[in-house]
Formats: structure tokens, sequence, C-alpha cells
């Protein structure tokens, strides 16, 4: 799919002046001439249509970029960037939900655009979940809405209204903005003086040595072996009930097994219930087992 976005260099400021007037030229499209280009793209991938849909847009990409100017990053790479998350909101945009195009892109425009600053702005990572995310994102406006832009560890009145706003605990809050506030450093860069090393030889090394993963992986192998000798005691029924209650990432709930099977939900809590016991009971055994063996 290539377009506007490919072929002009955001990055220097004179580019980037001329690439904001170019997209200027490019027409909004109406709805349901918008309508029939996605249909083209969706079913025939037709290049031309998708082109026609990504540069009626690089408008809007430029206007939402504007908005994360405030990170110390080029405005012509967070453009390119919302230029990613355009083209691919046009792979997955389905004309027959009824929305108009520009209000599905601007999910994936500013997705885009924060795993950039995410990854680039600082040499740590910042923060992987939702919550993180929307703290890095919103605490900056809002330490300027409480006037709280001194350098330093917010007061404990900002830090509880911040956390308060934005629902997430206050220790999150003091972390960020303080990662915020500190500079990326090389861990090469020298303590004190020459003879103390550099910053590299005093980080302490956490992770488990080679013994305890190891002893790790074949105690898990054996849980496993274990419970699957365990199922085998279950009939189909128990097994699949204990299954669906306890081992699934999404457990079902009582209702829906209770329609399946047609019984009531405190006799599918009582298979449940007896099938766990029967498991319980046959590792133990193989447990006692074991142990006698060795």
């Amino acid at each position: 799919m290539a377009s506007l976005a490919h072929k002009i260099d955001t990055t220097p400021e004179s580019n980037l002046s001329r690439y904001l007037q170019e997209i200027r030229h490019f027409p909004m499209l109406e709805a349901d001439e918008e309508v029939r280009l996605a249909y083209r793209w969706r079913d025939k991938k037709d290049h031309d249509a998708a082109n026609r849909m990504v540069n009626s847009h690089l408008r809007l990409v430029a206007k939402i970029a504007m908005g994360y100017r405030g990170y110390g990053l080029p405005v012509g790479e967070l453009i390119s960037e919302g230029n990613v998350g355009m083209m691919q909101a046009i792979n997955r945009f389905d004309p027959d939900k009824g929305f108009r195009l520009s209000t599905y892109a601007m999910w994936w425009i500013r997705a885009s655009i924060q795993e950039y600053i995410l990854h680039s702005w600082s040499l740590v990572k910042m923060g992987t979940t939702a919550a993180q995310k929307k703290l890095f994102f919103n605490l900056r406006k809002i330490k300027g809405q409480l006037q709280a832009i001194e350098e330093g560890d917010l007061t404990p009145e900002h830090v509880t209204e911040i956390s308060d706003r934005l629902n997430v605990p206050e220790a999150e809050v003091i972390n960020m903005n303080r990662r915020m506030a500190g500079a990326d450093n090389s861990l090469n860069a020298p303590v004190r003086d020459e003879t103390d090393g550099e910053w590299l030889d005093w980080l302490q090394d956490d992770r488990d040595d080679q013994e305890t993963i190891l002893a790790a992986s074949e105690e898990l192998d054996q849980r496993r072996f274990m419970l699957a000798g365990a199922m085998k005691s279950l009939t189909g029924r128990e097994s699949h009930i204990l299954t669906e209650r306890r081992l699934k990432d999404t457990p079902a709930t009582l209702e829906e097994l209770s329609k399946r099977y047609s019984i009531s939900r405190e006799r599918v809590r009582q298979i449940e219930i007896r099938a766990f016991e029967k498991i319980q009971k046959s590792v133990k055994s193989a447990v006692i087992s074991q142990n006698i063996a060795c």
C-alpha cells in the first residue's frame, strides 16, 4: 500500500512543513464514496482505493500526532507512526458496521503513536499494562492542572489526587513521576571515580541460576504428569466440568454448564467439588508412592 505517507520524509523541519502543506490538497471523502472504496479494498484488494482512503485521512493523523509533541520526539516521527496505524485501520475496517473510517481509525492511530513513544521515550521500559500507559500519558497533563510542575517528588496531596483521578495505586504514581523526571544514564558511567568501577559492576543479578530453573522445570513437568494421571480417574462429565471450571483461563459459569447437561447449578457445583477431591486424592497417592520409591 503506497501513499504520500511513504513518499515524504517527515523528519526534517523543512520536509515536515512541505508535507503538512501537501496533505491539505487531498479532499475529504463523502460517506458513500468512502464505503465504495472500502469495499473495493476489502473485496478486491484495490490498492488505488486504499491509497485514496489513506491520503484523505493524513490530516487526521497529523492532528492527532501534534497532540503528543510534549514527549521530546520529532513530530515527523510521530506522524510516520500514526500513518502506520492508519494503514492498519484500513486493513481491518469493515464498512458493513456503519461507522465512518475516521471514527474507527482514531484508535489505531493513537495506539501506534503511543506504542512508539513508550519504546522511544526512555531506554527503560515505562510500562506495558493499560493502567501504566494511562498513567504515563496523563500524568504530565494532570500535574499541569494541579500546578505541580516543580522538580522532585509530588506532595502527598497531589499523589492522592492523581491516584484517585486515574484509578491507579499511589505507589505507581510516585514511581512513574520519578522515572519520567529522571534521565537515562549509561550503565558504563563511572561511579564516583575510576577506582570504583562502573555502574554495571554494582548491579545485582536477581535471576535464578540454571540449577534453580532446571529444578523448577522438572517439578512443573512432574506436576503436569501427575495431574494427567489423576484426570484419568474421572468420568467424562466430571473431567469436562472440572476443566471448564478450574483449568480454563476464562472459567465457564455454573449456569452455562447446567444448561449443557440439563442439571441444576447446584448439581454442577457438587460434581465440580467431587471431581476436585478425586484429583487431590489421586495426586497425594502418587506423591506418596513416589516418595516410597525414592
